[in-house]
C-alpha cells in the first residue's frame, strides 16, 4: 500500500498539529499518489475549514514505523 502521509495545524493555533494518512492501491505506484494527492488534500481542507496542511508525502505504508 502507498501512503499520503500528511500533516494539519489548526489555523487559531498554528502549533496544535495532528498527523493523518490516507492509504493508496500499490498497483498506482508513488507517482499517482504525487499526481493524485493535490486533490485528495484539497478534499480534505475543504471539510476541514480549521485546519491547513503543512506538509505532506507519499511513502509505502509502515515506511515511518521502518525508520525508527
Amino acid at each position: 500500500m502507498i501512503e499520503l502521509f500528511f500533516v494539519t495545524c489548526l489555523l487559531t493555533e498554528p502549533d496544535r498539529c495532528t498527523d493523518h494518512s490516507l492509504l493508496f492501491e500499490e498497483q498506482n505506484g508513488l507517482f499517482t499518489c504525487m499526481i493524485q494527492s493535490q486533490s485528495e488534500l484539497a478534499r480534505w481542507v475543504a471539510t476541514h475549514p480549521a485546519e491547513k496542511v503543512r506538509e505532506w508525502e507519499c511513502r509505502y505504508a509502515g515506511e515511518a514505523d521502518r525508520k525508527a
